[in-house]
């Protein structure tokens, strides 16, 4: 069967391809500086302060943790790796062993502290300028995906970062990762709901109750106290919420998320939410929104990099995840009508000016 696109479809797929391309450049960019870069300090920054470079991340061991973890030392940052067990120290130490981590033990630090307690959040993040709460929470079992009791957890640990950011003298400014799902679900039966789908748009705390939709909920609670919290106590805060995080073993590497993000897949398949991004370029948008949080940056960012709409791209997510396709997409062939249209366009003209910035285009 062909496959016509319209003139929306084909404006959608050039926006997910500069968004790509922009990536791709700053790729390219970190490849010409690495060099420099990991002799501490390059030359045109010689002046700067190492303390100003020095950052933490909490969850550093999870997919989208590590992630950002090498982007950060790519750039020259010193990382402290926050960690609430002894296991995860030593997955730490396996993963510099087998270069899943890069091997860079002067600019690498790991502190155990846990979410429950301010006071050890506050000696962790001692002496760092950022703090990127990637909120990455693991089921026990390993089984039964994202509880409400984990939506619980992940609430009151955003409290804690964010209360312990703003009682730590040193720390400037935090990025919390949050989910396109604390944006998506939306009462539908509303007549006048907007079909972009954007920064400003928020789910719908009852709705995500009523469906059980834990992970959902609990991103959009954190998210909520998150802002609550800095608006009070005065931190500077940005919120990155992206869609489905994929990349290599995904399905095996961040089993408890990716199983809670697609409960109501059909849905949001149907009605044009679908939306996934790979860890790599979302780890990228973390840095690229931090650096320039005291410049342009500010507020919540979408980001993803396709939005699932065709029978074939349904079936390819759903081969990666080991899983039968009519979860995903249903009974619904080819091209499906969509409701909504969402929008990455902040984050994209965002990252589009720092690269002309970094390359001193006007």
């Amino acid at each position: 069967m062909g496959i016509v696109r319209t003139q929306e479809e084909e404006n959608e797929r050039m926006e997910f391809e500069d968004f790509r391309q922009t990536l791709v450049a700053f790729a390219a960019l970190e490849r010409r500086k690495q060099s420099e870069e990991f002799k501490g300090l390059s030359s045109h920054n010689a002046d700067v302060d190492l303390e100003e470079k020095l950052v933490c991340v909490t969850s550093g061991v999870s997919f989208l943790g590590l992630a950002i973890v090498n982007r950060l030392l790519l750039r020259g940052y010193s990382v402290r790796i926050l960690v609430d067990n002894q296991e995860d120290v030593e997955k730490l130490r396996e993963m510099e062993r087998s270069g899943e981590m890069m091997a860079c033990t002067n600019k690498i630090s790991v502190v155990m502290a846990k979410p429950t307690e301010i006071q050890g959040l506050m000696e962790a993040f001692d002496g760092c300028r950022g703090v990127f709460h990637t909120s990455a929470f693991a089921d026990p079992g390993g089984i039964s995906g994202y509880s409400k009791s984990m939506a619980e957890i992940e609430v009151k640990a955003s409290e804690n970062v964010m209360k312990a950011c703003a009682r730590t003298p040193s720390v400037r400014n935090c990025v919390l990762t949050s989910s396109l799902l604390a944006c998506i679900w939306r009462d539908s039966t509303q007549h006048d709901l907007p079909t972009l789908v954007n920064h400003d748009c928020w789910s719908d705390e009852s709705l995500c109750m009523d469906k059980k939709l834990w992970y959902a909920l609990g991103k959009l609670k954190a998210e909520k106290v998150a802002w609550k919290i800095a608006e009070e106590m005065g931190i500077k805060l940005t919120t990155i919420c992206p869609g489905l995080i994929t990349g290599p073993e995904f399905s095996l590497r961040n089993p408890t998320a990716t199983i809670a993000y697609l409960k109501g897949a059909q849905e949001m398949y149907a009605d044009g939410l679908l939306a996934i991004v790979d860890v790599s370029r979302l780890a990228e948008a973390h840095l690229s929104v931090f650096e320039e949080m005291n410049k342009t940056a500010f507020g919540r960012y979408i980001c993803f990099d396709q939005v699932i709409k065709r029978e074939e791209e349904a079936e390819k997510l759903a081969r990666e995840m080991g899983m039968p396709s009519n979860k995903i997409c249903g009974d619904s062939f080819d091209i499906i009508p969509t409701r909504f249209d969402l929008s990455n366009k902040k984050l994209t003209n965002l990252m589009s000016r720092k690269l002309r910035c970094c390359y001193g285009e006007s």
